[in-house]
């Protein structure tokens, strides 16, 4: 039986956003907050950053409107907060996030399901020989990007608590001890250093 390379595409986006969500599941609102990296990288932040180009990618980029106003989009736009897309203000709730994330998926899965693979598209941000692209290639775009900070989730997530894996009930991660396996790689790179 032959993929449907469409589907294909639209599952992996969409498992990607179920890996980058459950990495938030179970923590504390500060660690779900809290900058964990020296540029400011949270959990929280991620997912709406994710949020925030999903909707650009499958909206104006495809000429369609996400029904919402983003008020961090100005920010961004004027330059005065460039990463206001990576943060939860103060004033916006967990749920605030996790609720347009929902909302953001539902609006990118209804245009992808509307159009073709082909549907031609513009995305003004980018340079101008590689502006014009198709919803094929926004789709390869939006999963890259989420895998990406997928991939930064995980290991946030894991540096606060240990939960390391590839999502929810698929661990991938072999049954060991991994105080003795990081010992382990921590001497052969001492005994690289040495040699060197």
């Amino acid at each position: 039986m032959a993929s449907d390379p469409k589907a294909d595409l639209h599952r992996y986006l969409r498992t990607a956003r179920e890996v980058l969500l459950w990495k938030l599941e179970g923590l504390s609102e500060y660690d779900a907050r809290r900058p964990l990296t020296p540029t400011g990288t949270n959990l929280l932040g991620l997912i709406k950053h994710v949020a925030t180009t999903e909707q650009e990618y499958f909206g104006a980029c495809l000429g369609r409107k996400f029904p919402e106003t983003l008020p961090w989009m100005e920010a961004i736009e004027s330059g005065s907060d460039p990463n206001a897309d990576m943060f939860a203000t103060a004033d916006e709730s967990r749920e605030d996030i996790l609720s347009l994330y929902a909302r953001v998926g539902e609006f990118a899965d209804s245009v992808i399901s509307e159009l073709p693979l082909d549907a031609p598209g513009v995305v003004p941000w980018w340079p101008e020989e590689r502006r014009y692209v198709t919803l094929h290639l926004l789709l390869v775009h939006m999963i890259a990007e989420t895998n990406r900070h997928a991939g930064h989730a995980d290991i946030l997530r894991e540096g606060l608590d240990g939960l390391a894996g590839l999502r929810d009930g698929v661990s991938n991660m072999p049954e060991q001890d991994w105080a003795a396996y990081r010992e382990k790689l921590e001497r052969v790179a001492q005994e690289s250093s040495d040699q060197a």
